[in-house]
């Protein structure tokens, strides 16, 4: 996949927003909790079980996260279980996992190292040359 100047005009357009998903993503213990409610739908007591986050500063940092869409919630019995929202969180984690190593990407051939084309031969009459069309 190539970057194109438009698409860097297009989040241009929405830099607030990416600005206040990096913000909430900024904070350790809200990462952290992204991180293992992504492992699966989790209660406020497993998550506090798991993580060095005591209960007053784990509700205050789901609370956040809930507002703003990143977790959702639902009731099962007396217990809240929190989940994931909006998909491009899940997506945002797994870039991450990329930029530190944890997972790779396909790997993906830039132009500099595909090998060079080479050029049909050319016959007289011929009309037109047909060249590799890169994505």
């Amino acid at each position: 996949m190539r970057t194109t100047p438009e698409d860097f005009e297009a989040l241009q357009e929405h830099a607030s927003e990416a600005a206040e998903l990096m913000r909430l993503l900024g904070n350790a213990n809200r990462l952290q909790l992204l991180c293992q409610i992504a492992q699966g739908e989790q209660s406020v007591g497993q998550i506090e079980e798991q993580l060095d986050i005591k209960q007053p500063a784990l509700s205050q940092q789901l609370a956040e996260l809930r507002k703003a869409g990143l977790v959702q919630t639902r009731r099962e019995s007396r217990s809240v279980l929190y989940s994931l929202g909006d998909g491009n969180v899940r997506r945002l984690l797994e870039l991450l996992l990329v930029a530190f190593r944890v997972r790779t990407l396909p790997q993906i051939e830039t132009p500099a190292e595909r090998a060079p084309v080479a050029a049909p031969a050319s016959h007289a009459g011929d009309s037109a040359r047909f060249a590799r069309v890169e994505r």
